[in-house]
Order: C-alpha cells, then sequence, then structure tokens
C-alpha cells in the first residue's frame, strides 16, 4: 500500500466542477490501494481577487494581515474538496497548514518552512481517511498564520512527501508536464520525459510557471521525486530527479521567460570598498532577492550598479536605498520594469563549448537586443526588452533544435 502525496493547482479545483473532477481521480486512486495525502491550491484567480481587494481598501498592506487574508483560498478549497469525496462515500478530514503541523519562520508573505510535525495527519491515514491539506500555509512561533510565497503549494507538497516518507509525489497542474518552453508562447514546444533537480531549478527559477522553485530546491535536498502531470487526463508527465550521466548529451534541456522583472540602475555611487556591500545588504534586509548585478567601472569617483529584482519588489529597492545613500554619502536609484529575463537550461553545457556564441548569434539574427549577461554552470541568462521577450525564446528553441518532431 504506497503512500502518495498529491497536489492539485488552481485550475485543477477551479469551480465546482473541477473538484468533483479531481475528487473522482483521488478515490480511484484510493481504490487501487493507495494511501493519500492531497495538497490544494486556491481556486484558479481567487488569490488575485484578494490580493486587488486589499489593495483596493489599503495600497500598501501589512503583511501580517495579507497573511490572515490569502489563506482563505485555500481553505475554502480543501474544505469543498473534502465534501466532495464524503459525496463518493470517500472519508476524508481536511486541514489548514497550520493544523497539519507545517512551522515556519516568522516572514510574512514569503514564509520558509523550519519543520514539520505531521502527528494528525498519520493518525487519520492510519485510520484510513484521504487527508486533505492547505496548500501555501503554515504557522510560525508565535501562532501567527505565515503564507510561503506564490507557488508556495508545490513547496507544501513536496515538504510533505519528505516528512512523511511517501512513495511518491504527483504534482497535477493543467500541462502535460514539463516543455522544453512555454508550449503558449512556443507552439512546437516538446514535453520532456525527464529532466534533473538541477535543470529543473534553473528553469523554475527563470520563469518556468510549472514549479515554483523553492519545492524544487527542496526535493532536490531530500531527494523527494516527483512527477509533473495533468489533471485533465491520464498521460505520464515529466519525472524530476537526481541527474545521471546520459543527461549530459543534450546541451540544452529547456528555455524560459521571465517578465515579472524589474531593472534597478544605481548611478554616482561612491567608488569605493563597501558600498556595493552595503547596497545589497539593505536590499536583503529587506527581503527583497536581487539577481543579475552588473557593476561599471568607477570613474572620477563614482561607479554605476545594474541588477535585476522581481518586477513587484522594485518599488520597494527604491525606497529602501535612499537611506544607504546617505550614509555612503552619494548614489541616485532609478527602476525600469520593459525588461524580461531569457534563460537556456542544460546540464550539456558543461562539456560543450560554444553555447553563448549559438545563443547570441540567433538573437543578433532576430534583431533583439541584449542589456544584461549572467551565466552558471548549467545556465545563460539575458535580459531582453520585454516587447520582444517571446521573439527571443522562438528563436532560441528553434536554435536549439528543441522543437518536438513529428
Amino acid at each position: 500500500m504506497a503512500l502518495i502525496v498529491q497536489k492539485y493547482g488552481g485550475t485543477s479545483v477551479g469551480d465546482t466542477d473541477r473538484i468533483r473532477h479531481v475528487a473522482a481521480r483521488i478515490k480511484a486512486a484510493r481504490e487501487a490501494g493507495h494511501r493519500l495525502v492531497v495538497v490544494v491550491s486556491a481556486r484558479a484567480g481567487v488569490t488575485n481577487e484578494l490580493i486587488a481587494r486589499a489593495k483596493a481598501v489599503n495600497p500598501r498592506p501589512d503583511t501580517r494581515e495579507m497573511d490572515m487574508l490569502l489563506a482563505v483560498g485555500e481553505q475554502e478549497t480543501i474544505a469543498l474538496t473534502a465534501m466532495a469525496l464524503h459525496a463518493l462515500g470517500v472519508p476524508a478530514v481536511s486541514y489548514t497548514g497550520p493544523q497539519a503541523g507545517i512551522l515556519t519562520d516568522l516572514i510574512h508573505t514569503k514564509a520558509k518552512i523550519t519543520n514539520i510535525v505531521p502527528t494528525a495527519l498519520r493518525r487519520d491515514l492510519t485510520a484510513g481517511k484521504v487527508v486533505i491539506v492547505a496548500g501555501f500555509q503554515g504557522v510560525n512561533q508565535h501562532g501567527q498564520i505565515t503564507t510561503l510565497g506564490r507557488g508556495g503549494s508545490d513547496l507544501t507538497a513536496i515538504a510533505l512527501a519528505a516528512a512523511l516518507q511517501a512513495d511518491k509525489c504527483e504534482i497535477y497542474t493543467d500541462v502535460d508536464g514539463v516543455y522544453t518552453a512555454d508550449p503558449r508562447q512556443v507552439q512546437d514546444a516538446r514535453k520532456l520525459d525527464e529532466i534533473s533537480y538541477d535543470e529543473m531549478l534553473e528553469l523554475a527559477s527563470q520563469g518556468s510557471k510549472v514549479m515554483q522553485s523553492r519545492s524544487v530546491e527542496f526535493a532536490k535536498k531530500y531527494g523527494v521525486v516527483f512527477e509533473v502531470r495533468s489533471s485533465f487526463n491520464h498521460h505520464p508527465g515529466t519525472i524530476v530527479k537526481e541527474e545521471v550521466s546520459y543527461m549530459e548529451k543534450v546541451v540544452v534541456r529547456g528555455v524560459a521567460v521571465d517578465k515579472d522583472q524589474a531593472k534597478v540602475v544605481i548611478s554616482h555611487l561612491p567608488d569605493k570598498p563597501g558600498s556595493a556591500a552595503a547596497v545589497l545588504r539593505a536590499l536583503a534586509d529587506a527581503a527583497i532577492n536581487v539577481d543579475m548585478i552588473v557593476q561599471n567601472v568607477g570613474h572620477h569617483g563614482v561607479a554605476s550598479l545594474t541588477f535585476t529584482v522581481p518586477k513587484d519588489d522594485a518599488p520597494r529597492a527604491v525606497e529602501v536605498l535612499p537611506a544607504i545613500f546617505k550614509k555612503l554619502g552619494g548614489g541616485e536609484v532609478a527602476a525600469y520594469d520593459n525588461i524580461a529575463k531569457l534563460s537556456a537550461v542544460g546540464v550539456g553545457m558543461r562539456t560543450h563549448a560554444g553555447v553563448a556564441a549559438q545563443m547570441f548569434e540567433a538573437l543578433a539574427e532576430h534583431r533583439v537586443n541584449i542589456e544584461l549577461i549572467s551565466t552558471s554552470e548549467i545556465k545563460i541568462t539575458l535580459a531582453v526588452p520585454r516587447d520582444r521577450a517571446d521573439d527571443a525564446q522562438r528563436a532560441v528553441h528553434a536554435a536549439f533544435g528543441l522543437a518536438k518532431t513529428e
């Protein structure tokens, strides 16, 4: 009798008909002899609606109150899913994140899981019940509800699979698996049978919408093999697992675009040791993640620093930095949200030369300008104009021969 953790995303539980469909799928798995822990997201659109309501009453809502509000979306879904299972004669019980024993740090809206104590879940599993858990949420040491950031339901599922030592983890979404590019933008994108943790992590962190990067990082750390598949059919999905040697034969596994980015430019920064460190420390203390960084050579005692941040964090970055400039004796900041990040990812880059040249040549042929460049062992990321991002993605996808074959 296998223990399976299943996660259903917002589109999979988007309305009552889809919730009943998910319940029927869960029932079939249970009748096949499996024990099931099911993690669900808020219904598609609910979280965005709640955020819009919050900003309608307060343009800058308190983060603690945002967590109180946003946790409501998943709480609705767990109850409806349990009710749908009851209607099918399946014993089921729903749990919020705190009730499930998901403990987090103190950061609101972007909390990290610190521990899971699944005592109640084990009890109900032993009693033969299907356990339904709200994704995306937990509780901190002060008893305050916290949320894990957008896409946090993936992290909830992976973390529960690790804590419960599940035999299998299945991530159900509205696509058949992980593709070589976003199939909505690249029509000939190909579904991958498998992908390594590192490749999936890079694609997720660079804009692939299939998985949240923190969940992939957690899966790699704890060795949780999982499958990304569609909740609307029974086709095999994409297995995400540890890298094996034959994976290096593929130079580029996939291409991703992230349009939710902004470019922050700091000018007239005093060109002295510690200036960049002070700037980055201020951003870190404000929980702002900095990605691509370029520092220009200083002239006449001043330098400039350019980096990318999530678009929603750009106003906060502009707000917190002037205090640091005052201490440093100079500096100006401006943010621009007209960029996107384009990334090519593949473990084969470690053993193949000329990947960057091939990528740059493809963009040059399509007259796409490159604004920033960042590389790692298995990734090349470029900042490109946002209005050319889709064209750039298709050009790079074609250049590396990633299209599906008929």
